[in-house]
């Protein structure tokens, strides 16, 4: 049994990787086809600028934008995102002041359980708020 499967495996093997084959590209008139372009130019423009025309073995990616936000700051780079390194020791002990309480079950820690667990749902719920207030703030503020 398994000497007939081994010859049948034999016999399949080289159909299967005839099969697996890709066809090779084939050149059109310039023959650059399937070759890397040697230089890709990233370039945003405003308005109605054109496009700029792209030289021999480059390609040129071309992105539009309103023609208002040609000497602002890129909206990519305007917001500061939350990074760890940037966190003061103060918000991580905070962090863990929050986390340990929640663990052990104390008073205003949000759980369905024990006393004062209303109102430490209020008080979580009030403490998200106010975050998310100061955080339109923050983006109102840093928009020029």
């Amino acid at each position: 049994m398994f000497g007939s499967l081994a010859a049948l495996a034999l016999i399949a093997a080289p159909a299967i990787g005839v099969a697996q084959e890709t066809p090779q590209a084939t050149p059109t008139g310039d023959g650059q086809q399937g070759t890397p372009p040697e230089k890709i130019r990233n370039v945003t423009v405003y308005g109605d600028e054109p496009c700029p025309k792209a030289e021999d073995g480059e390609v040129v990616v071309c992105s539009r934008r309103d023609a208002d936000e040609q000497f602002r700051i890129p909206q990519e780079l305007r917001e500061t995102h939350y990074s760890p390194a940037k966190n003061s020791w103060v918000n991580k002990a905070q962090v863990v002041d929050d986390v340990s309480r929640t663990a052990g079950g104390l008073p205003d820690t949000c759980s369905p359980v024990g006393t004062g667990g209303q109102t430490g749902c209020f008080m979580q719920a009030g403490r998200a708020a106010a975050a998310e207030k100061r955080e339109r703030k923050r983006a109102a503020e840093s928009i020029p």
